[in-house]
């Protein structure tokens, strides 16, 4: 009895296994046992010589057609003859039944199962040079929309994005938000990119690049950080090196970031980029707008440039070589790109210079251009000496306490900073040493940043910049950025109703979506963190040298941009063409970027009055207040 039941489970169990590999197996295996059904019936008819009523017996392979009839249709044995034939066909009949009946069960269970998959996006793709974004936030949409842009003159394009959410869900947000994609083709996946099997669906061999985005949990940084040694643990079969950029937020895991992957990862060192724009900005109103402008793909943008005809020229020679590019600076072969080098390095063969122009293909220089340069209208102006400042920052977030670094790196001796919030001192500098500053001295204050009555005692301190950063940690993003807005509403009202107060104020918004709302207070700078750094994730996607440029440009050591007045480069209210701007500035070891015309501060049809890359030829006539955008040290 015992080996009876273990013989039986060993059948239970081979069948089981059998039909556990799937619905497709599961169809195989049926029509095997169909087959064998058929056969054995057959088999019984020739041996038994079972004929119809009136007919001859039938050979075995005429036996197995009548048999194979039977079974796929019911009503082929009206006609029969013969109770023995009747009945053997009555039980071909039944099984056939049976078989079919479960055929179809299968086969549609098969079908709803493939588009069940398609539906939560788990097929393999099928693209080459492609963009694979890993992971879900409000920065996909930004993403989305920069590189539509920048394969507007490209084919075709492809974007697949990962996320952990609803296939369906995704593409209705992405249709919602972004409707027309241009010749950009957007695919959609669902998975977990720290899952190898998730990532093995994205054909990530033939990527172009490979976008890491980070969460919106504790410990971002980590997870960011797994996600890419899983990619570069899988090596690409064509050999080549893989191009990943991913964000960091907190600078102490750079280290250990950059263990993995070597030369493959750009790392977007998120926390420390805001930080030291925010400090940038709230210095030089318009900065912010003059960032925007060089991070995205509307417009001009940074392209790298070669030809053998720069080859041994000066690099201060090659600024006026271009009617319509304005140079930034050299990529030494064997280097990194250098942000305003000197002006009399000489250009080898391999050097490259980046500049300013609205597609690689629109860059034309002219080596017979003769000089157009005024010279009756340059002016030399000393450099006066930096003045103490005083800075206010209302709210506060993580980013507070590398703001605050970053401003000391900045700011003239003897200056202060003032940080006022609904937290103690303890919970704002947390983890964050007050001693070390050399040029900042920081002051405290608990209080409700949105109350009218506080703004006003703060106004009256005569403070020369304000700086309003978002609750983002203990509140939601809306409620947040509404937060914001009433403070900085409460501030322009202060400002207007007080003309001897002049502050300028640079706001941080966390969401692009509420920067309409927000211009009506007319703030002199927004910098919406997320949009910034997804501007910098689609540029270094599509460059991968432009990540050593941006980390150069943010930093506080060497070149930055700055706005200066106009008044120190040339003389005023007096046409003059850009070339006589570019030679000024190059005297004093700076380059020349464009202009910004300060009664179009407040009018966003005019770009706020930011002109980047203007053609040199042209003349402009420009008053006191009018700044000029240049590339310098200080």
């Amino acid at each position: 009895m015992k080996a009876k039941s273990h013989y039986v489970e060993k059948i239970r169990y081979k069948l089981d296994t059998m039909f556990s590999k799937g619905t497709w197996m599961t169809i195989f295996w049926l029509g095997m046992f169909s087959l064998a059904f058929i056969i054995f019936f057959s088999l019984v008819i020739v041996i038994f010589q079972i004929k119809a009523e009136g007919e001859s017996v039938l050979p075995l392979s005429e036996a197995i057609w009548q048999s194979l009839m039977r079974t796929l249709d019911a009503g082929t044995m009206a006609d029969d003859a013969g109770w023995g034939f009747r009945l053997i066909m009555l039980l071909v009949t039944l099984g056939g039944v049976f078989f079919i009946s479960t055929f179809i069960g299968l086969i549609t269970s098969g079908l709803e199962q493939q588009l069940d998959n398609l539906q939560r996006g788990r097929s393999r793709v099928i693209e080459t040079g492609h963009v694979v974004v890993l992971g879900w936030s409000e920065q996909v949409f930004t993403i989305i929309e920069e590189l539509v842009i920048a394969n507007e003159n490209q084919p075709e394009g492809c974007i697949v994005i990962m996320g952990p959410g609803d296939k369906v869900e995704m593409e209705n947000l992405i249709n919602e938000r972004i409707p027309d994609t241009g010749n950009t083709k957007i695919v959609v996946r669902s998975g977990d990119p720290l899952d190898m099997s998730s990532l093995n669906i994205l054909n990530l061999d033939n990527s172009k690049a490979i976008i890491v985005l980070s969460s919106q949990g504790d410990d971002t940084d980590s997870e960011v950080i797994k996600i890419c040694l899983a990619i570069t643990k899988r090596p690409r079969k064509n050999g080549k090196s893989y191009h990943i950029v991913a964000e960091l937020r907190d600078l102490k895991n750079k280290q250990v970031a950059e263990l993995i992957g070597g030369n493959q990862i750009e790392w977007i060192l998120s926390g420390e980029i805001i930080a030291k724009v925010i400090a940038q900005t709230c210095r030089q109103p318009g900065l912010s707008i003059i960032n925007t402008d060089l991070l995205d793909f509307s417009g001009d943008e940074i392209y790298f440039y070669q030809d053998p005809q720069l080859v041994g020229k000066r690099f201060g020679d090659t600024l006026p070589l271009f009617e319509k590019n304005a140079v930034m600076g050299l990529w030494k072969k064997g280097g990194i790109p250098e942000l305003n080098p000197e002006m009399n390095s000489i250009l080898e063969e391999g050097d490259q210079l980046f500049l300013l122009a609205e597609d690689d293909d629109q860059i034309f220089p002219d080596y017979s251009i003769k000089s157009l340069v005024e010279e009756d209208k340059i002016v030399t102006v000393e450099p006066q000496p930096a003045e103490p400042e005083k800075i206010l920052i209302l709210g506060w977030n993580w980013r507070g306490p590398l703001i605050v670094k970053e401003l000391d790196q900045y700011v003239a001796p003897q200056s202060m900073v003032k940080i006022v919030c609904n937290l103690d001192i303890g919970d704002c500098l947390k983890g964050f040493e007050l001693t070390g500053f050399k040029n900042l001295s920081i002051s405290h204050q608990v209080g409700d940043t949105t109350n009218r009555a506080l703004l006003d005692q703060l106004a009256s301190e005569n403070f020369d910049e304000i700086i309003v950063l978002c609750y983002s940690e203990c509140l939601p993003v809306q409620v947040a950025d509404a937060h914001t807005l009433i403070t900085l509403l409460h501030l322009r009202d202060i400002a207007v109703k007080n003309p001897k107060i002049k502050y300028s104020i640079t706001t941080e918004m966390l969401d692009v979506r509420n920067r309409n709302l927000a211009e009506i207070a007319k703030a002199d700078d927004f910098i919406v963190s997320d949009k910034l750094i997804s501007l910098m994730f689609s540029q270094i996607a599509e460059q991968k040298a432009l990540n050593a440029v941006f980390t150069d440009l943010f930093n506080p050591e060497g070149s930055e941009i700055y706005l200066k007045p106009m008044g120190d480069y040339v003389a005023l209210e007096t046409p003059v063409n850009f070339y006589t701007l570019i030679e000024s500035a190059k005297r004093k070891s700076e380059i020349a970027l464009g202009y910004r015309i300060t009664r179009e501060h407040d009018n966003p049809e005019k770009n706020y009055g930011i002109v980047l890359n203007p053609k040199k030829s042209e003349s402009m006539r420009f008053t006191e207040e009018d700044k000029l955008i240049v590339v310098a040290e200080s």
